[in-house]
């Protein structure tokens, strides 16, 4: 029987050299030893540590003869595509937002049909930016404009490595946008009043969670409902709640092979395989349980109670697409830089 084994590396070199014996070895057994690294953003650690060993259990009966071993990374979302980019040899890549996997594709590593390749445009689940907030919300925190208040300090990653913190900053804006009438004057100062009460931009997701549930710094972390109900509910049991906006953006998480590198190490059908169980029943009843919105219309149905209904909108249909998003809010110089630049933090 193979052995599963889940192998979480937080370092790119120690990946690397690990990835120079990953393809093709022969097991003690006389099979095929076989890794295949999934380079994932910061809050998806908790979904993929219990959907490898699902995995592997599955793929083990119908390839009995392969030794499977799964290897974890994970980190900001674009910091981790531009590792990828820069020679980290992932199999696949299981991102939060598509221009992460765009960037990969214009580098050569994925082919443009990625979308296409699999259900749901390459989407098994989603999340949506929501506040989580200390027991009792003691600062009273209902809705966007409460983030502008001078008593209250937010904590978000920082949207020029992190797809979680792009999201939360867009969906700021969004508000302002909507509530202005659309006036993106009005929306950018409302923006701006929000960043004026971050004391710290973390690179990452999961290091703003910690600075905001283990340092108690700030009084709400954006983040996105999988985290925030993973912390409040299994993490932290008891110290803290969620808060749902009236308006906010849902977040997808977009997965694809890295065909360059699947090819090279000889594990296309591997990592296509891990991609697609994404869609099976257990992965897809995993993903509710873990609080990611599943594509699976009745699974999502059975944890209605966990998901309830929202007014979003998708930032790539509300902005023009992922590459406009990208030029106009986060490249250097974009409005988030703009925004960063004027504003005056306030005393801690």
């Amino acid at each position: 029987m193979s052995k599963i084994r889940c192998l979480a590396i937080g370092t790119i070199a120690a990946l690397l050299a690990v990835a120079a014996c990953s393809g093709g070895k022969t097991a003690a057994g006389g099979g095929k030893y076989m890794k295949i690294l999934n380079v994932s953003y910061d809050v998806s650690r908790d979904f993929y540590k219990e959907y490898n060993p699902l995995f592997i259990r599955e793929f083990t009966k119908k390839h009995p003869e392969t030794d499977l071993h799964v290897q974890q990374s994970h980190g900001g979302s674009s910091k981790q595509a531009l590792s990828v980019a820069n020679g980290l040899p992932a199999d696949v890549v299981t991102m939060n937002q598509s221009s992460d996997i765009d960037t990969l594709q214009a580098r050569g590593l994925i082919r443009p049909n990625w979308q296409s390749r699999l259900p749901d445009k390459a989407v098994p689940f989603t999340s949506t930016t929501v506040f989580l907030v200390r027991k009792g919300n003691p600062k009273h925190i209902r809705d966007w404009d409460d983030l502008t208040r001078p008593d209250v300090k937010t904590v978000f990653a920082n949207p020029k490595t992190s797809g979680n913190g792009r999201y939360a900053f867009l969906s700021a804006y969004g508000y302002g946008l909507k509530t202005s009438g659309g006036d993106e004057t009005q929306a950018r100062q409302f923006t701006r009043a929000i960043l004026n009460n971050v004391p710290m931009l973390e690179n990452g997701s999961r290091a703003a969670t910690t600075s905001f549930t283990r340092r108690d710094i700030g009084d709400v972390l954006v983040t996105l409902e999988n985290e925030a109900n993973f912390v409040s509910k299994k993490l932290e049991n008891g110290r803290f709640e969620i808060v749902y906006p009236s308006y906010t953006a849902a977040a997808d998480s977009p997965v694809a092979v890295v065909d360059k590198n699947a090819e090279k190490k000889e594990s296309q059908a591997a990592a296509r395989a891990y991609l697609e169980y994404l869609w099976s029943k257990p992965a897809q009843e995993l993903a509710a349980r873990m609080y990611f919105r599943p594509s699976d219309k009745e699974i999502l149905a059975r944890h209605k109670a966990d998901f309830p209904d929202l007014d979003t909108f998708r930032p790539a249909e509300l902005f023009g697409g992922w590459p406009q998003i990208m030029q106009k809010f986060f490249a250097d110089g974009g409005m988030f830089d703009q925004l960063t630049a004027e504003r005056k933090p306030r005393e801690q």
